[in-house]
């Protein structure tokens, strides 16, 4: 299945909004992707036997290396792999699309790695594969991000024998971005969950697995510090990956819950 449907023809729609773009962060008019269909892959295994892999594009990198280009009109299409046992304080965000005052606060809200690792360390999942890959999501440039950059990161999650991805979005941008990531991999074999909290950028790119709810961009893992409600979002959508036997975006039921534990004073 075509990561773009009908990409030539989109390949002409971007063209012709990049020709009236007034700067590189100006999205005014731009033809985001619409595909009418997803791929699907069936998961293999349950959630406690899955090595399962974290793809973040809040733009994340070493600190001393070299950060994403935030100037580059068609987005910067690199990717960087970063050990998950890497202490956040190594870590520097290249924020664009979105507030970094979140990750500034608790990188979790982004790359949820506390979270995951206690999930390992319960046995919920099998384990948190030993890296993750960031990018920087903000990537007009969708067609050659498709066919350029999206092939190696696919061949580097093989190298690693994930069995699962979750994928996590950072700016309205990245809702696209992240979602196209999404169906590639899916494509190669390796189911995925994509979290979102724009439920018309991530219905429109149509990712295998969705769950959508409403959080805010720059903090799509959970609200910063609350580590229950990490907890409560990413429990519920990657429950998703096993059960589902056709593509689908589904409504997290957090905002409820949520609603639930503040009026009782709880939070």
């Amino acid at each position: 299945m075509e990561i773009i449907e009908q990409v030539d023809r989109w390949r002409d729609q971007y063209g012709s909004w990049k020709a009236k773009q007034r700067s590189a962060d100006d999205l005014k008019g731009y033809p985001f992707i619409e595909n009418s269909r997803a791929p699907f892959t069936p998961a293999r295994r349950a959630l406690p036997m899955l090595n399962l892999a974290l793809i973040t594009s809040a733009g994340t990198y070493i600190d001393g290396t070299d950060p994403f280009d935030l100037s580059s009109a068609d987005g910067d299409m690199a990717f960087r792999e970063i050990p998950t046992d890497i202490d956040f304080r190594d870590l520097k965000f290249a924020a664009r699309g979105y507030d970094e005052k979140f990750v500034q606060q608790d990188p979790n809200v982004q790359i949820p790695l506390a979270r995951l690792f206690e999930w390992e360390a319960n046995r919920i999942i099998g384990q948190l594969n030993s890296v993750f890959w960031s990018f920087c999501g903000f990537i007009p440039d969708a067609a050659t991000f498709s066919q350029t950059t999206l092939p190696k990161l696919v061949e580097r999650v093989h190298h690693y024998d994930v069995q699962a991805a979750l994928l996590i979005p950072a700016s309205p941008l990245c809702h696209q971005s992240v979602g196209l990531a999404a169906r590639a991999i899916e494509t190669a074999g390796i189911p995925t969950i994509t979290l979102a909290v724009d439920r018309v950028a991530i219905e429109r790119v149509r990712p295998p697995r969705g769950g959508y709810y409403q959080g805010e961009f720059g903090s799509v893992a959970g609200k910063p510090n609350w580590p229950q409600h990490q907890r409560r979002v990413l429990d519920e959508a990657l429950r998703w990956i096993e059960p589902l036997g056709q593509p689908g975006i589904r409504k997290l039921v957090v905002d409820l819950e949520s609603q639930v534990e503040m009026a009782r004073g709880e939070r």
